[in-house]
């Protein structure tokens, strides 16, 4: 029940994320936004190991392992989404990140022995890409406001995150969730610190930021990073990465409510219905039960996490 709690809300909290960044990037630009946003949420999480004396790794292939996860799962995700947000609404910018699971369905087949694909995985893996073909072909109409690039960005970051969620489950197992989020948060602040200073000139004038945009990247930090961190690593622990990555099917609705309300983002029904193809086709596979196999010769299956 309480893996369930921490679902909930960690659906709530990332859903609020495209419209946090909606209101950010257009003052901050996307390298200053992520550099500051992963930049609080890593002093956050050093502080935390510090204060509960938390024990590293030390051994050199698994901090090489955080830092891949470091780059693939938080320096390079977090800025394509934001990039992408320059030129897409927040809530076409949620759909498309609710496609983890799809990616992630057919990267844990290949890597992990327990997490295959079944009939319904398949069925639901074809609605969701229809869903992404009807979301991409809108960009197709004349004087369309949510550009191509800017869509397959957020679709890049959603694959990046599903290699990550297969990797972490295959890779650092051993490393407590709470240290793995930690550390591979910091590496991706020094990543992100580092391409903002060599890369953008000028830096952002802070004192010609407004309130709203400020406030919203520290939020961004410390609760949907910081604390959602804390919560997803728990969650991909304990469930598995295809069932913790469906997380993402809580994020569209948020996330299209918000920026309808909050940002005047337009209605599109194509739109909704493609969040509804992309939902569905993650139930579908996360809520399929195949048979189990009855001959005698046959492996015990592995339950579900």
């Amino acid at each position: 029940m309480g893996n369930w709690i921490l679902f909930g809300l960690l659906g709530l909290i990332w859903g609020s994320s495209f419209l946090l960044i909606k209101i950010g990037v257009g003052e901050f630009g996307a390298f200053p936004l992520v550099a500051t946003r992963i930049g609080l949420a890593s002093l956050a999480f050093i502080v935390t190991l510090i204060a509960t004396r938390r024990k590293l790794p030390t051994d050199r292939k698994t901090w090489l392992s955080l830092a891949f996860v470091g780059f693939l799962n938080t320096a390079l995700p977090f800025l394509l989404i934001t990039w992408g947000e320059e030129t897409i609404d927040s809530g076409l910018a949620g759909v498309l990140n609710s496609t983890v699971p799809l990616f992630s369905m057919g990267i844990a087949h290949v890597a992990l022995q327990d997490d295959k694909i079944h009939f319904g995985k398949v069925v639901g893996l074809i609605g969701g890409f229809a869903g992404i073909m009807l979301l991409l072909l809108r960009t197709s109409e004349p004087n369309h406001q949510n550009s191509l690039a800017g869509q397959v960005a957020v679709l890049l970051a959603a694959l990046c995150y599903a290699i990550s969620a297969v990797y972490i489950r295959r890779n650092l197992r051993h490393v407590e969730s709470i240290v793995t989020a930690g550390t591979t948060l910091t590496f991706g602040a020094i990543y992100t610190i580092v391409a903002t200073l060599l890369f953008v000139h000028p830096l952002p004038d802070l004192t010609a930021i407004s309130s709203n945009a400020i406030l919203a990247v520290v939020v961004l930090g410390f609760l949907n990073t910081f604390i959602a961190y804390i919560i997803s690593f728990h969650l991909n622990y304990a469930w598995g990465a295809s069932r913790s990555t469906t997380v993402t099917y809580l994020m569209p609705p948020v996330s299209l409510i918000l920026g309808i309300i909050f940002y005047h983002e337009p209605f599109d029904i194509r739109l909704f219905l493609a969040a509804g193809l992309i939902i569905g086709g993650v139930l579908m596979a996360n809520l399929w039960k195949p048979r189990k196999p009855i001959t005698a010769s046959s492996p015990a299956a592995i339950p579900a996490k």
